[in-house]
């Protein structure tokens, strides 16, 4: 069985940029916020955990953490431009 990675939305990633700064954000929900917030701080062994419960945001707060082209990624998926798998 093949493991894709999750269909970032343009919501996540908008939520993402905001957690992060960026002015392409959007300000999440309060429990969204908390959420994004910690995992921006955790490590990486903890976002795998975090990962079985929301994969969507793991896998966008691991673009902008860790992807040398991720945070342009995410703000062409928030700008609702077609991102290449």
């Amino acid at each position: 069985m093949e493991n894709k990675p999750p269909v970032i939305t343009r919501q996540t990633a908008r939520h993402v940029l905001w957690i992060f700064g960026y002015p392409q954000g959007l300000q999440p929900g309060n429990f969204s916020a908390k959420l994004l917030d910690a995992m921006a701080f955790a490590p990486s062994s903890q976002l795998d955990l975090l990962g079985r419960g929301y994969p969507e945001e793991v896998a966008a707060i691991r673009l902008a953490k860790y992807d040398e082209n991720g945070i342009a990624t995410l703000q062409a998926i928030a700008a609702g431009e077609q991102v290449a798998a």
